[in-house]
């Protein structure tokens, strides 16, 4: 966005506000964007676009803020103030926090490059020990990437349109797409800009990450099958897979929030998907499936970290023993969920995440076992190719 190089008073609070309920009550930064959008109907959208970028900045990087404005990483009003001077905006004098520490920014801006990596990419510090321990010299260039602004990519809806006529409607409405390398159904927006509200709600397009894009089709799904979608969430995978069958058979639509699944129905009628069936995954439904699927899905709870760019808050509520818990829950649906599928049937693991804990290593148990053979995998990388990280394994029954 154009540099503001005024700063608003109720627009400035609003900013420390959100940032304070990040950092201090453990809140999602989308949410609590989104919550103060709908209380102040009357802003505009270059008045948004200025609180989600302070708001996503200072988050993001929180500790190398603190550092340059001389701060304590708790002094969210001091990070805004750092922040807004990056932004190139003066401060005025009714902005009081961190007045004079920000007045020394130059000079530490300049010392950062010699900091601890963790306070220079700005992480906390377990989690970057854990990233070093697991990928060793790979972390640095993946975590360097992991705090680039995102892209946006949307995964075109070939129920409805294809890209090409995807690409003029958008177009038609004022937003420019191209299409995304390696991707037959994405495109991908300038940086910088978004897709309107009201053009997600036509049901052509959906926002999408390019690596997120290609796990449904690693599923290899066929018209007419019986696909399971054990983790769907609110759907953007299982949306994918409904077009890549082309409406033509049954997905069951797996989660264990009944909010999220509700979601998904919505965003199915939007999309004219028709072959989708949800259910919540507890042990009845589970069992009534048993030995029916021809393809599964097991897209895990994970530490997200492969998300990082969209969602800069993860890091700072994300720890040990949460990414502890994601590990033990994606042994225990390796261990059950492929009781769902018929002999010779095929079954993708994914995660969006970096750490090989939550990947091939949580898969090794089952390949040891000689239950399942491994017919492909990969892990995307953000540093090669300014995606969101992703991993994906195909694995067929024996």
């Amino acid at each position: 966005m154009a540099l503001q190089q005024h700063l608003h008073r109720i627009l400035a609070e609003a900013a420390a506000e959100v940032a304070g309920a990040v950092f201090a009550e453990g809140k999602v930064l989308d949410h609590e964007l989104a919550a103060v959008f709908t209380r102040n109907p009357k802003w505009g959208k270059r008045d948004r676009g200025f609180i989600a970028e302070t708001v996503f900045e200072v988050v993001r990087w929180r500790r190398s803020l603190a550092f340059v404005a001389n701060v304590p990483e708790w002094d969210t009003a001091s990070l805004c103030a750092a922040q807004w001077r990056r932004m190139g905006i003066e401060l005025p004098d009714w902005w009081r926090h961190g007045g004079a520490a920000v007045t020394e920014m130059a000079v530490r801006e300049a010392a950062l490059a010699e900091q601890p990596r963790a306070i220079r990419e700005s992480i906390p510090d377990w989690l970057d020990e854990l990233g070093a321990g697991e990928l060793g010299s790979r972390w640095d260039a993946e975590l360097h990437a992991l705090n680039q602004r995102a892209r946006v990519y949307l995964r075109v809806n070939m129920l409805r349109n294809s890209r090409e006529e995807a690409v003029a409607w958008l177009a038609s409405h004022g937003v420019d797409a191209s299409p995304a390398c390696g991707l037959p159904e994405g495109l991908v927006l300038p940086e910088g800009k978004t897709l309107p509200k009201p053009l997600r709600a036509e049901g052509r397009v959906e926002i999408q990450d390019a690596g997120s894009q290609r796990v449904a089709p690693l599923l290899g799904v066929r018209p007419g099958e019986i696909v399971i979608d054990a983790c769907a969430g609110a759907g953007g995978k299982t949306l994918h897979l409904a077009a890549l069958l082309g409406n033509r058979g049954t997905i069951h639509a797996l989660d264990i929030e009944p909010r999220k699944l509700e979601e998904l129905k919505r965003r199915a009628k939007t999309a004219g998907v028709t072959c989708i069936r949800t259910g919540l995954a507890q042990p009845s439904n589970l069992a009534a499936l048993a030995g029916q699927a021809d393809r599964l899905l097991i897209d895990a709870p994970c530490s997200g970290l492969g998300t990082l760019k969209r969602q800069p808050d993860l890091k700072w509520r994300l720890s040990p023993g949460q990414l502890d818990r994601v590990r033990r829950i994606q042994h225990e649906l390796l261990a059950a969920y492929p009781s769902m599928l018929r002999p010779g049937g095929v079954m993708v693991y994914a995660t969006c995440s970096l750490l090989p804990s939550e990947n091939r290593g949580a898969v090794e148990g089952l390949l040891g076992s000689g239950a399942v053979a491994l017919l492909e995998e990969f892990q995307i990388s953000p540093s090669e190719t300014g995606c969101d990280g992703f991993y994906a394994a195909a694995l067929q029954v024996r």
